[in-house]
């Protein structure tokens, strides 16, 4: 193929995500698209996957993809002409533990909302379906019946085939030299058969997508982790079976076991001593790269599958296929926008088999219509901007290489990966972990999680699906807060300054809510183009030129690309990012006034410092900006403090509340408290929804003047009042009766026994003795009181819809 001089999408890398993006842009109408591949179409880590795809998750954005890739796959072949070998042989994925078998049956809401297939069964399913397997031992299993596997190399010809008869172009043994931004804002795509002008670049390149990202000045945090798949000798006895046995997925083995025509395949993810390839990345030269076989590293789960299928253990082994896989930090994609205008990523995919046509059609809708149809906001390629570029490499291959050891461990809620860690550091780090912290991390920040030492427990984690040890410790954080005061360190959050003579009129076309006063403070949002929740922001007007925005701290990246992207021309004003500048510490209960003021000489009475009041106050000697607003639903101050006097202030208010019965807080009661008062945080707000469905009304003044998103928004609201368009789904606030268990993210909600929404998040709210969760449910379910259940761990517990806080619902203990 001659290279075109101009395109409209360059995509770089020939792997089944690169041709999935193709074939979607095509779809989508984008046809002006090439996609450049060094060596052949499959060539990096595609071509030696196993190929399989399973409904077995628990996350409603890959409910939807995998019951996407199913159907793609079905139909692909008949689509294409091309032979890809689509085999739905079903899953069976087996529990011998009860935590096994809570986090198997916590799938089925989800998947009963989706629609994907899926049933709980016992030993004795599982033994029809596959009589070699030894289910002595088994509790139970999921049954996916619709789950497959497919030829990968036939599955992403097939979609290349698709998108080229609808005008992409395909440029193969073609190497991407280098990427140059021009002046008009598109790029020169530079390559070894010549240069392409293109609006927009996509990174799929894989095992190569760090190197293609230093071309842009960006970096790609990830490991390149080698995985082991056997196929053994002819299995004689699969000869006689009248069905093709399931795919097993068992963490006993830690991997999973399939018919591979009349042979089995067995997968092992050690979960120890797991290697990844090229630590400084992979050399251009590498063409279908595969690795020696290393029986010490996958030995014991090996024998672990022999002893679970007897029947294969007499068996050789004819092939062994050892290959890099991509594995972020998190184990999740890197999708969407990089950092750099109109540069895509869509790399970091583990199991692209699986997760390459739901990541393809998305990131299409994305490009080609400014939204997603699900919400990706979990894959957001900017999440990792706090690791430092030249510790890139170094970081993703350790953290990656973790999340590879944690692929076939049960994810129970809350499970802390502690390689690499702590990353990020306040100056309280060292005196909480004293006092008996265990940590969580937030956008790298280290921040305290629960106290397990000031109740006499180990100071290690305790973590499940069902109340913990944590459970009562938390309760009694939660009632320090309530009753007295509690100290938190707050710091993981971004901060930025907008200071200028026009600093108000660039927030006022970029954010929803009218700005606040000199002194106060607003609570804003900033909306996509289309009229989509982007980020939400606490606007704090420290002058009549200077603001303060605070915002949640994985969103720092991709809010500041926001602003800068969406910046009116010719405002004198600028922004700073402030987050490592200063520390926060957010006293709240209601002796918190009674402890600030003795360690400043500030008013701090109603009067003069009101709620959602600021200014800036000296405390123990440090000059903070000290803002009347907090996440608990109690008087309480977040006070910003210069970093390096952290620790100076913290000391200070430890001593002073020693009398008042302070204590330090962890963000498990954070958590449980903000649920108490109906305080969202981005979990509800992702942006597949519109600031209507999440019950953001009184913070979206339309009538204030234009704002990006504000007409998509008008004319939205003008289709749903016109019965055109309605609402998908609104937000609820719902108390639950749980028993020993509460929600979790993607729990169903059920209407009359049919399911009519997902929760977002939820808890235990331990004032109120009562269980709570956010859900985006059928619009004809929101009205207070509506009955629902909601099935936590595949049990349905009783639930109503509430729609105002369960506490102190006028805001008087805010006032106080």
């Amino acid at each position: 193929m001659t290279l075109p001089d101009s395109a409209q999408v360059v995509v770089v890398g020939g792997g089944i995500c690169g041709a999935s993006l193709l074939y979607h842009l095509a779809t989508e109408g984008w046809d002006n698209t090439v996609l450049i591949e060094k060596a052949e179409l499959t060539s990096g880590s595609t071509w030696h996957a196993a190929g399989q795809i399973t409904h077995s998750v628990s996350s409603y954005t890959l409910a939807e993809f995998r019951k996407y890739g199913c159907e793609l796959y079905a139909s692909l072949e008949d689509e294409s002409g091309v032979a890809t070998s689509w085999h739905q042989s079903g899953s069976l994925r087996v529990a011998y533990e009860p935590q096994e078998v809570d986090w198997l049956r916590s799938q089925l809401g989800v998947a009963e909302y989706v629609g994907n297939a899926m049933q709980w069964v016992d030993r004795d399913f599982v033994a029809r379906r596959n009589p070699f397997y030894v289910t002595d031992e088994i509790l139970g299993a999921i049954w996916t019946p619709n789950d497959g596997h497919v030829d990968p190399s036939g599955a992403t010809n097939a979609m290349v085939s698709v998108a080229r008869s609808k005008g992409a172009k395909v440029s193969r043994r073609n190497r991407v030299l280098a990427i140059k931004r021009r002046r008009d804002g598109e790029f020169d795509v530079v390559t070894e058969k010549g240069t392409v002008r293109a609006e927009h670049v996509v990174n799929a390149a894989g095992c190569y997508a760090h190197r293609i990202a230093q071309m842009v000045g960006l970096a790609v945090p990830m490991a390149n982790a080698l995985h082991s798949y056997l196929i053994t000798d002819t299995v004689a006895d699969f000869a006689e079976l009248p069905h093709e046995l399931p795919v097993m997925r068992d963490d006993y083995i830690s991997g999973y076991v399939r018919q591979e025509q009349q042979s089995a395949l067995l997968g092992i993810y050690e979960q120890l001593n797991a290697e990844a390839a090229w630590p400084n990345g992979p050399d251009w030269k590498l063409e279908n790269p595969l690795f020696p076989a290393d029986y010490d590293r996958i030995g014991f789960w090996l024998a672990r599958a022999f002893e679970r299928m007897p029947v294969l253990e007499p068996l050789g082994i004819k092939q062994v296929i050892r290959g890099a896989i991509a594995h972020t930090p998190d184990g999740e994609p890197l999708l969407g926008p990089s950092g750099v205008p109109n540069f895509w990523m869509l790399a970091g995919v583990q199991v692209g088999i699986a997760d390459g046509p739901g990541l393809g059609r998305e990131l299409a809708r994305w490009m080609v219509h400014g939204e997603t149809e699900v919400s990706v906001r979990g894959y957001d390629a900017r999440r990792f901007g706090f690791v430092a570029h030249d510790d890139t490499l170094r970081y993703g291959r350790i953290k990656g290489t973790e999340d590879y050891e944690y692929r076939h461990q049960t994810p129970v809620p809350g499970l802390e990966h502690v390689a690499a860690r702590p990353y990020r550091t306040t100056p309280l780090f060292e005196r909480l972990s004293g006092a008996g912290a265990v940590f969580t991390q937030i956008y790298g920040w280290e921040r305290p999680k629960w106290y397990p030492r000031v109740a006499g427990l180990p100071q290690v984690d305790v973590v499940g699906f069902r109340h913990t040890a944590a459970f009562e410790v938390v309760a009694e954080e939660c009632r320090a807060v309530r009753e007295r005061v509690g100290i938190l360190d707050s710091t993981a959050f971004s901060k930025f300054d907008i200071c200028g003579r026009d600093a108000a009129a660039v927030l006022d076309q970029l954010t929803t809510n009218s700005l606040p006063a000199v002194g106060r403070i607003a609570l804003s949002y900033f909306l996509t183009p289309t009229g989509r929740v982007e980020g939400e922001a606490t606007i704090t007007r420290l002058a009549q030129d200077h603001f303060y925005l605070v915002s949640a701290a994985v969103g720092e990246q991709k809010d500041w690309e926001y602003f800068e992207r969406h910046w009116p021309r010719g405002m004198r004003a600028e922004m700073r990012l402030r987050s490592n500048d200063f520390g926060v510490i957010t006293i709240a209960g209601p002796s918190s006034r009674e402890l600030l003021s003795q360690c400043t000489s500030h008013d701090l009475g109603n009067q003069n410092f009101p709620w959602l009041s600021a200014a800036s106050i000296s405390v123990a000697g440090a000059i903070v900006r000290a803002l009347r607003v907090g996440f608990v639903g109690e008087l309480g101050w977040e006070l910003h403090v210069p970093i390096d006097d952290l620790g100076v202030v913290y000391d200070a208010l430890w001593e002073a509340g020693a009398s008042l019965g302070v204590a330090n807080v962890g963000n498990l009661a954070l958590n449980a408290l903000r649920m108490e008062k109906q305080y969202m945080t981005s979990r509800e707000l992702t942006h597949d929804i519109g600031p209507d469905e999440a019950g953001l009304q009184r913070f979206v003044k339309v009538d204030k003047g234009s704002f990006v998103g504000r007409d998509a928004l008008v004319t939205r609201r003008e289709q749903i009042a016109s019965g055109q368009n309605p609402l998908r789904w609104q937000l609820a606030y719902l108390v639950i009766d749980t028993a020993d268990a509460d929600v979790h993210s993607s729990d169903a909600v059920y209407a009359a026994g049919e399911p009519i929404g997902l929760i977002t998040s939820g808890t235990y709210g331990h004032h109120v003795k009562q269980g709570l969760g956010f859900a985006y449910v059928a619009p004809e379910h929101v009205s207070r009181g509506a009955e629902l259940e909601v099935r936590v761990l595949g049990e349905f517990r009783k639930a109503r819809v509430a729609n105002q806080p369960i506490y102190d619902p006028t805001n008087i203990r805010l006032r106080m």
